[in-house]
C-alpha cells in the first residue's frame, strides 16, 4: 500500500484543484490572516462595543416606556368602558325597582279607587257591604294593599247628626278622638281587614294630623290619590309603624265637580290605603334577585324624612369600592329620593384590571426581549472580536508550535505535497527546508512506491478518529533508512482549502534499538529467574529432606537416652544417690524439651509450605473453642474471658485456628499469677480504615523496648521455670499472618499485661502473600 493510497482513505470526499505554489508556507500564513478579517477598521472595534452596551439599555426603555403608555390608554379606555357599564346595568336595575314599586302603588289607588266608587253609588253603605267589597279584593293575597279603609268627611256642624245616623244604622255610640272642636272632621269609620293592630283605630280623626290632612286636602282639591309624607300609623304591636297613607277623594254621584269650590262641596269622605314601608318595600321587589340595599327619602318641598332604609345599608355605604345611584321619582304628589349601592364591592379581579396586568408583563417582557436581542447582539459582536482575536493568537501558536517543535510537521495539499514543514522534519529527511516546500511527501517512504519492503504489521493502518497512525521506513537524502512514526489528520475546512492534512514524523530509530536491547535483557533475565526457581525448588526439596531427618534420625537417640535415662531410674533407683537421680530427672526434661523444639520446627515448616485456603471465618466462635479447651485442661483456673461478638474475616480455618490457639494461650499462661486474671477478644478499626483484631490480658506483660524480639523463634522475655515454653508460638503467629497478607504487633507493659493486633485482609490475587 502507498502512502498516498493510505491518504486517501480520509479525504472525506474533497473535491478540486488548486494551483501549486513554490512559496506555499508564505501564501498560506497570508491566506489564514485574510480569512480573519484583520483590517485597520478593526481598531474602532472595541469603542463602537463598549457604546453598544448603554444603546441596548436605552432600546429596551424606550419599549418599555412606549408599551407602558399603550397599556395605560388601554386601561383607562377599558376602566371608562367598565365604569360605563355598570352604571348603565344599575340604572337598569334602579329603572326595575322604580317599575315594580310604581305598579304596587297603582295597586293601592285601584284599590282605593273602587273603594270610591262603592261610596259613591251607594248613599250611607254598611260595615258589611264595606267588608264584602274588601274581601272581594282578596287583601293580602294580590299585589294590592294590606288594609283599606275609608274615612269621612263631617263638617264642624253636622257631627252630631253623623253620631245619630250611626246609631241609628245600630252602630252604637260613635266616639271621635282626639276630641275636640273643629271645623271638619276625617274620622275612620271603616277598616278591613280587622286584625289586633286596627284596634282603638275607629273614629280616629285624621284631619286632625297635619300630615294627612295635607294629603287629604290636596286629594280633595285635586280629585287625585294622594300619598301623605312620612307619618306614624295608627298600629298596634308595631314597633316600627313608620309609613305613609294613599287617599283618594270619595264626591257624591261619583262625579268629579268642576271647580276645587264645587269638590269641597260634594265631598263625602275619602278611601285610603295604609303603606307600611317595611311590607311596602320588600313585598314590591319581592320578584327581583337583591343585588343593591336601597334608602327612600320623603324631599317634598325641600324637607328630607327618610321613609325606609335597607338594614344593610348603613355597612354597604362605609365600604369602599361600592357602585352608587340615586333617583328622584314622584309619586301620588310626593317626591321620594331613592339611593341605591351596590351590595357587593367592584371586583379587583375585573376584566380591565387583569388585562392591564397582562399588559404590564407582556411590557416588562418585551423590553427584557428587546435588552437580550440587543445585548446578544452585542455579545456576538464582542465574540466574534475575541474569536478573531483568539484565532489570531492560536495561529501565532500553532505557527510557534510547529516551527519550534522537536518532533518533525508537515501540511500537505490534497495531492500528498508539502505546502508548510518545521526545520525538524527537514533535519529528519536531509533535505533543506527550502527544497522541502512543494515536495510528495509519499516519496520519502521505502514503501511508497515499492510495497514489498513495507513490514506490513509495522506499517499497517490503525486509524482512530480519522487520524492515521503508522510505523514506516524513511529514506533520507543521503540514502540512509531511518524508522519513523507517522501520525496524519484531517485540518478542518471547507472544500477547496489548499491545506488538507496534517502530518507528524517522529524518528524513533534509536528508540527501537534501545526496545531491542531491553528485549535482550529481559530474555537474559527470565533465564535468571528460571536459574533462581530451580535454586529454590531444590532449596525446598533439601529443606523436606532436613524436616525428615529432623523427625526421625534426631529423634531416635533422644528416645535412646530418653529409654536408657528411665531404666537406669527404674532398675538401679536403689544404688543411686540422690544427685545421681537429680541427674537421671534432668537428662529426662532436657530430653522432652528437646523433643518439643523439634515438633515446634517441624510445625513452623509445615506452616511455611501449607497452602492458604480462604475461607469465611467466626472469629469469636473459634476463640470461645479455644477458651473452652483452656478451660477443660484447668479447671482450676479463675479467669474472666470477654470475647465480642460479630468477630468475622477471611482466613485459612487450620492456620487461623493455630494463631488464636497460640495468642490466647499465651494470655492464659501469663496471666497464671493473678487471682483476678482477665482476657478481652475484640476488634477496631485503624484510622486507615483496616480492620484489626486484638487479644489483650492483665498478665505479666513486657517492656516495649522488647517488642520485637517477641516474634522471633526461640526468643523468650522470661524464665523457663516462671512460664514454661519453647519460644515458637508468637513465630508462627507472625508466620500465619504474613501468609494472610496481614500485620502483627505487641503492646504492653511490664507486670501490667499485654495486647497483641493482628489483622487478616479479605482475599488478596493470589490467595498467598508468602
Amino acid at each position: 500500500m502507498s502512502f498516498v493510497a493510505d491518504m486517501r482513505q480520509y479525504r472525506g470526499g474533497r473535491c478540486g484543484h488548486k494551483a501549486r505554489r513554490a512559496g506555499g508556507g508564505g501564501a498560506f500564513i497570508e491566506g489564514k490572516k485574510a480569512l480573519i478579517g484583520e483590517t485597520d477598521s478593526t481598531a474602532t472595534g472595541p469603542r463602537r462595543l463598549r457604546e453598544d452596551p448603554r444603546l441596548a439599555v436605552a432600546a429596551a426603555l424606550v419599549v418599555l416606556l412606549a408599551s407602558l403608555l399603550l397599556v395605560l390608554m388601554y386601561a383607562r379606555s377599558e376602566h371608562a368602558r367598565d365604569r360605563d357599564l355598570r352604571k348603565a346595568r344599575m340604572a337598569e336595575e334602579t329603572t326595575q325597582v322604580l317599575d315594580l314599586m310604581s305598579q304596587r302603588l297603582l295597586a293601592y289607588e285601584l284599590s282605593t279607587r273602587g273603594g270610591a266608587s262603592l261610596f259613591a253609588s251607594v248613599e250611607r253603605p254598611t260595615a258589611q257591604q264595606w267588608r264584602s267589597y274588601v274581601d272581594g279584593l282578596q287583601i293580602g293575597r294580590r299585589a294590592g294593599p294590606n288594609a283599606l279603609g275609608y274615612g269621612a268627611y263631617i263638617p264642624g256642624d253636622r257631627l252630631r247628626e253623623f253620631q245619630l245616623e250611626r246609631r241609628s244604622d245600630g252602630e252604637g255610640l260613635f266616639k271621635l278622638h282626639p276630641r275636640g272642636v273643629r271645623e271638619a272632621y276625617g274620622p275612620v269609620v271603616y277598616v278591613e281587614p280587622r286584625r289586633p293592630e286596627h284596634d282603638g283605630i275607629d273614629g280616629y280623626d285624621m284631619l286632625s294630623e297635619p300630615v294627612r290632612r295635607g294629603a287629604m286636602e290636596a286629594a280633595r282639591d285635586s280629585g287625585e290619590s294622594r300619598l301623605t309624607g312620612k307619618l306614624v300609623l295608627q298600629r298596634r304591636f308595631d314597633d316600627t309603624p313608620q309609613g305613609a297613607i294613599l287617599y283618594t277623594p270619595v264626591y257624591r254621584g261619583g262625579v268629579l265637580p268642576a271647580s276645587v269650590e264645587a269638590r269641597g262641596a260634594a265631598l263625602r269622605g275619602w278611601t285610603y290605603a295604609p303603606l307600611r314601608m317595611q311590607d311596602f318595600v320588600p313585598q314590591s321587589l319581592a320578584t327581583l334577585p337583591r343585588t343593591m340595599s336601597m334608602r327612600i327619602t320623603d324631599v317634598t318641598g325641600g324637607e328630607a324624612a327618610e321613609l325606609y332604609v335597607d338594614q344593610d345599608y348603613a355597612r354597604a355605604d362605609a365600604a369602599a369600592g361600592r357602585d352608587r345611584h340615586s333617583v328622584n321619582q314622584s309619586f301620588y304628589g310626593r317626591t321620594w329620593r331613592i339611593d341605591f349601592i351596590a351590595l357587593e364591592a367592584t371586583s379587583a379581579a375585573s376584566p380591565a384590571r387583569t388585562t392591564v396586568i397582562v399588559g404590564l408583563l407582556a411590557a416588562l417582557l418585551l423590553a427584557a426581549v428587546t435588552w437580550s436581542l440587543a445585548r446578544t447582539g452585542v455579545h456576538a459582536q464582542q465574540l466574534a472580536a475575541r474569536m478573531s482575536e483568539s484565532y489570531r493568537r492560536s495561529e501565532s501558536r500553532f505557527r510557534s508550535a510547529m516551527v519550534y517543535s522537536p518532533v518533525g510537521k508537515a501540511l500537505l495539499d490534497e495531492d500528498d505535497r508539502v505546502v508548510d514543514a518545521n526545520l525538524a522534519l527537514a533535519a529528519i529527511v536531509g533535505l533543506p527546508l527550502e527544497q522541502l516546500i512543494g515536495a510528495d511527501m509519499g516519496g520519502f517512504f521505502v514503501d511508497g512506491r515499492d510495497a514489498d519492503e513495507v513490514d506490513s504489521e509495522e506499517a499497517g493502518a490503525h486509524a482512530r478518529d480519522g487520524v492515521y497512525r503508522a510505523s514506516r521506513i524513511l529514506r533520507r537524502s543521503d540514502g540512509s533508512r531511518r524508522r519513523v512514526r507517522l501520525f496524519t489528520a484531517p485540518v478542518p475546512g471547507e472544500a477547496g482549502d489548499e491545506v488538507v492534512r496534517l502530518v507528524q514524523i517522529d524518528d524513533v530509530t534509536d528508540w527501537y534499538r534501545a526496545e531491542e536491547r531491553v528485549r535482550a535483557l529481559n530474555r537474559t533475565l527470565e533465564a535468571r529467574v528460571a536459574a533462581r526457581t530451580q535454586e529454590l525448588e531444590r532449596a525446598n526439596l533439601e529443606l523436606e529432606a532436613f524436616s525428615y531427618s529432623v523427625s526421625h534420625d534426631l529423634r531416635a537417640p533422644l528416645r535412646t537416652i530418653d529409654g536408657f535415662s528411665r531404666l537406669l531410674n527404674d532398675r538401679y533407683a536403689s544404688v543411686i544417690d540422690d544427685t545421681g537421680r537429680d541427674y537421671l530427672g534432668r537428662i529426662r526434661a532436657a530430653t522432652a524439651r528437646m523433643d518439643a523444639l523439634i515438633d515446634a520446627l517441624l510445625q513452623m515448616a509445615r506452616l511455611s509450605r501449607a497452602q492458604v485456603r480462604r475461607r469465611d471465618l467466626d472469629l469469636s466462635g473459634m476463640a470461645g473453642q479455644v477458651v473452652a479447651d483452656l478451660r477443660l485442661a484447668e479447671p482450676e483456673r479463675e479467669v474472666v474471658v470477654e470475647i465480642d461478638d460479630g468477630l468475622a474475616a477471611q482466613g485459612d480455618p487450620t492456620l487461623v485456628a493455630n494463631l488464636l490457639q497460640n495468642l490466647v494461650g499465651n494470655a492464659w499462661k501469663f496471666t497464671a499469677g493473678r487471682d483476678d486474671a482477665q482476657i478481652l477478644i475484640g476488634h477496631a478499626r485503624r484510622p486507615d480504615g483496616v480492620e484489626a483484631f486484638f487479644v489483650r490480658d492483665n498478665g505479666a506483660g513486657f517492656s516495649q523496648d522488647y517488642a520485637s524480639k517477641l516474634f522471633r523463634p526461640f526468643q523468650r522475655l522470661h524464665a523457663q521455670h516462671e512460664f514454661p515454653g519453647h519460644g515458637i508460638g508468637l513465630a508462627s503467629v507472625k508466620r500465619i499472618v504474613e501468609r494472610h497478607c496481614g500485620e502483627v504487633w505487641a503492646e504492653g507493659r511490664e507486670g501490667e499485661g499485654a495486647c497483641f493486633w493482628f489483622t487478616l485482609p479479605d482475599e488478596q490475587p493470589g490467595d498467598d502473600c508468602g
